[in-house]
């Protein structure tokens, strides 16, 4: 028996009861069951776009301009630019949920998914507004007098504070330690082992499939990985800043420069894909309980891709160099926008306009992808390659940092805690990348969304909060 599927066998109860826990479902229509994880995120959205009166739609032409200095004020404290907290945090969510996640989504919901993940990427910019502002107005400055840049906020911050005002401070605690450790899970789930998996599988395709000579070496593929990894972890949040501020733009623009071209050479189709997006997300044909089951995987899809309402942005975006909570929240909205509506739409009209999607025999996640742009450009499969290496290279390092703040927060700021935690994060890529799919899937999509329960929890409770200081930002734009 090889190494690779010792450590599967290993690894399946674990993922099965995360699993089991975190997506508990409840019968909604005949054969369509719910998971309770997901009305809570999609709940949270929709909520946070109404309360807010639409302001991922009023002020998304802003955000733009705050992204690029425009109107932002710098502060005393803050490790990074905006354009780098930005960029860190879209290399954590801009991964391989954007090649394989929407993949897997029209494969078990059909084409129909895609219409309700853009719908959630909308509906996300809202509740990742939110977290991101608060992220930033509830920062804190664990040495002010030594290291007056050194700030950390999150979710774990606000969510102490909130029920601190509420004479509740252990309640607080507990949910602060909550989130604090479903973020060490999944940066080593969904950040780290699900991208080193997806990785790996892409590097076979592209060295001869089931004739690979990495067949069976997916501990090595990922012991390689994981010394680069640890190359720049090593260097802490600013080194990390630095590499996704380079690395993210480069890797989305060539992966959106291959999609425009695949789709321009099947320009004659696109109308249809769109038809057959539209009409499968609405269509009776396969009964009601098929269209839900569609709509239920785009939300969980769309989920997993953006992050939006589980916090993780919050933790990277808090860093920056501004004093102006409302305006990085702003900034923040273009997370979603970036990464479900523009990133996951060119793969989902990919792998639609070139049909793959109906010959898949049973083939999901970054293998779907991979033919469909194959299909459509012969020999792109080593393009696609090099740009999956990427997308889950950037995703690694940023939730690396998102995980050793989580237990930064649960056992303070220790030098040994941070080498240890990084021992394991390099440990874990060599995990994923040996691990079966259907494991990872179920263990990463947990794992993350836990997050999700906290989070939303402090979010609501600072939802006056939240729009009294949007009130006041935009009053104080009008007296300018």
């Amino acid at each position: 028996m090889s190494l690779d599927i010792l450590i599967n066998d290993f690894f399946a109860p674990i993922a099965k009861i995360a699993s089991d826990i975190v997506f508990y479902s409840v019968p909604l229509w005949d054969g369509v069951d719910v998971k309770l994880i997901l009305l809570w995120l999609a709940g949270a959205s929709v909520f946070f776009t109404i309360y807010l009166g639409f302001i991922n739609i009023r002020y998304f032409s802003r955000a733009w301009k705050l992204l690029f200095g425009d109107g932002l004020k710098p502060s005393k404290g803050g490790e990074i630019s905006q354009f780098q907290a930005l960029m860190a945090s879209l290399s954590g969510t801009v991964g391989l949920g954007n090649i394989g996640g929407v993949a897997i989504a029209i494969s078990v919901g059909g084409p129909g998914a895609v219409f309700w993940m853009t719908l959630m990427g909308l509906l996300g910019m809202s509740s990742k507004f939110a977290e991101v502002m608060l992220g930033v107005k509830y920062r804190i400055h664990p040495d002010l007098e030594n290291r007056p840049k050194h700030v950390l906020g999150g979710p774990m911050y606000y969510l102490q504070e909130g029920f601190s005002r509420m004479n509740m401070p252990k309640v607080g605690l507990f949910f602060a330690i909550m989130f604090s450790v479903f973020t060490v899970i999944g940066a080593l789930g969904g950040g780290n082992m699900y991208q080193a998996n997806q990785a790996y599988e892409q590097v076979v395709i592209a060295t001869g499939g089931d004739t690979s000579f990495l067949i069976g070496y997916g501990w090595t593929f990922g012991l390689v990985l994981s010394v680069f990894v640890g190359l720049v972890i090593s260097g802490g949040l600013k080194s990390i800043a630095a590499v996704a501020s380079k690395l993210v733009p480069i890797m989305a623009g060539i992966y959106i420069f291959a999609g425009l071209l695949v789709i321009g050479l099947h320009i004659t189709s696109l109308p249809q894909a769109f038809i057959t997006i539209i009409s499968s997300a609405f269509s009776f044909e396969a009964g009601l309980g098929a269209m839900l089951g569609g709509l239920l995987i785009g939300v969980q899809r769309a989920s997993f891709s953006n992050e939006a309402g589980l916090g993780s942005a919050s933790i990277v975006q808090s860093t920056t160099k501004t004093d102006g909570p409302v305006g990085t929240g702003l900034v923040a909205m273009l997370g979603p926008f970036i990464d479900t509506i523009v990133i996951c739409n060119i793969t989902a009209l990919v792998i639609v306009i070139t049909g793959v999607y109906t010959q898949s025999n049973g083939m999901a996640g970054v293998a779907l992808t991979s033919m469909a742009f194959d299909s459509g450009i012969s020999g792109f499969k080593y393009v696609l390659t090099i740009t999956v290496l990427l997308f889950a290279y950037s995703t690694m390092i940023s939730w690396y940092y998102c995980g050793v703040a989580g237990l930064r927060y649960i056992f303070g700021e220790k030098i040994w805690i941070d080498n240890i935690f990084k021992i394991i994060f390099c440990l874990c890529i060599i995990i994923g990348s040996a691990a079966k799919l259907d494991n990872l899937i179920g263990f990463a999509d947990a794992a993350m969304l836990a997050m999700a329960i906290p989070n939303i929890i402090g979010l609501y409770i600072f939802a006056p909060e939240i729009k009294k200081d949007i009130k006041k930002y935009i009053q104080a734009l009008k007296n300018k």
